[in-house]
């Protein structure tokens, strides 16, 4: 039996994906629940998105209406996550993309890559440890 399938740039990288089952959509539900789940993770409301926080300050912002998460990244991670998984996260635009901060596609990405992408962000949003 030939199976004929057409490159991902035909069809779209999600498409493509989508056809050997290996994109699901993470909800916000989800999201919100492996947030809260890092330590010292607390919520708040952030305009019309609902903010992740250690103590020290927001990792990431939630939009459930729009599907989308933003997450606190510095320029290294920014870049990491883009190339990695480019259907899923961008830059922000404009001045806070250019800072690091990065939009994720709740629509596009894994939860394992998501995971691993709120776990950076809480890191460097965690406190810092003081030396003695």
């Amino acid at each position: 039996i030939r199976m004929w399938l057409k490159p991902a740039s035909v069809l779209g990288y999600r498409t493509a994906l989508a056809s050997w089952g290996e994109v699901m959509a993470v909800s916000a539900d989800r999201v919100r629940d492996l947030a809260l789940a890092l330590p010292a993770a607390s919520e708040a409301p952030h305009w019309h998105r609902l903010a992740f926080r250690t103590p020290r300050k927001t990792f990431a912002t939630l939009d459930a209406d729009a599907r989308d998460l933003n997450l606190m990244f510095n320029q290294d991670l920014r870049d990491f996550f883009c190339e990695l998984a480019p259907h899923a996260f961008r830059p922000v635009p404009g001045g806070w993309g250019r800072m690091g901060i990065t939009r994720c596609d709740l629509d596009a990405v894994d939860e394992t890559t998501l995971i691993s992408a709120l776990r950076a962000a809480h890191q460097l949003a965690s406190p810092k440890v003081k030396g003695r």
